[in-house]
């Protein structure tokens, strides 16, 4: 058997005509209606639309929080027409830190579920808060920590499940411009380190451009891909730069267009 190794060819995540209908009857609601995506190993892609669009469902529906109403969800090579074994790992916007835990401790929390014995918790939640740069801060409640820092334990307590996929909703969302930047090439040096394949839903137009290989764009509700934008510029990338600058402006004008096609 060949396996391929170039990351092009291989999809991690595939959606076909997938739809998420709330409810039943009249009063129901169609979230999402026959989205179709790809995403390959190794690829960063974001999804960008207005508020409510569907962005946080189709999240929730590839991590199995919830089930799709059609279409197919294939993850990993596992067809999620029902709810199975999740192979994503999901990071919010909220960090969702347990308080009465120490820092060590709610990373090692994936892997006590999973039965890992108690000198392996140590030891890879140790690795993990030195990847994210908080070795010092193993013995820290949360309450002692910034948000950025709350925010790089919630990551380690992601990469702590060692999943194929990372799903971030809107992770930097709630942090200042500065923290903001510096997550981004944290982020983006663990993604390269590790290898990661990330989706990632950000209202941040210059977010996305920054941080994705692609963009997603998803229409007013019900959510429909609308566009897919391709992001070429070199890494490392600044969000101020003005090639970043200059696609962001491209694909704000978009969102805008159809924003005010629904308005219409």
């Amino acid at each position: 058997m060949t396996i391929v190794e170039d990351r092009e060819l291989v999809d991690v995540v595939r959606l076909d005509s997938v739809s998420k209908r709330y409810g039943t009857g009249p009063n129901s609601l169609l979230a999402l209606d026959g989205v179709s995506l790809s995403v390959r190993k190794g690829e960063f892609v974001c999804l960008l639309g207005a508020s409510g669009c569907g962005k946080s469902t189709l999240l929730s529906l590839v991590a199995g929080l919830d089930e799709i109403s059609g279409g197919t969800l294939d993850i990993g090579g596992q067809h999620r027409e029902a709810p199975g074994r999740a192979l994503v790992s999901m990071m919010f916007q909220e960090a969702a830190l347990f308080p009465w835990l120490p820092v060590a401790a709610n990373v090692e929390l994936p892997m006590r579920l999973r039965g890992a014995s108690k000198a392996d918790r140590r030891r890879r939640a140790s690795e993990l808060l030195d990847l994210v740069r908080l070795g010092g801060f193993a013995d820290k409640r949360p309450h002692e920590l910034s948000g950025g820092m709350r925010q790089r334990v919630a990551l380690a307590r992601a990469l702590a499940q060692d999943a194929d996929v990372l799903l971030m909703d809107e992770p930097f969302g709630a942090l200042d411009a500065m923290t903001r930047d510096i997550l981004h090439d944290e982020l983006e040096r663990i993604w390269r380190e590790r290898e990661l394949t990330v989706l990632f839903v950000t209202h941040n137009v210059r977010e996305a451009v920054r941080l994705g290989d692609r963009v997603i764009l998803l229409s007013s509700r019900p959510g429909r891909v609308i566009e897919d934008f391709e992001v070429k510029h070199p890494r490392p990338r600044r969000i101020d730069s003005p090639e970043v600058s200059g696609q962001a402006a491209e694909i704000t004008d978009r969102l805008r267009a159809e924003v005010a096609r629904h308005a219409n």
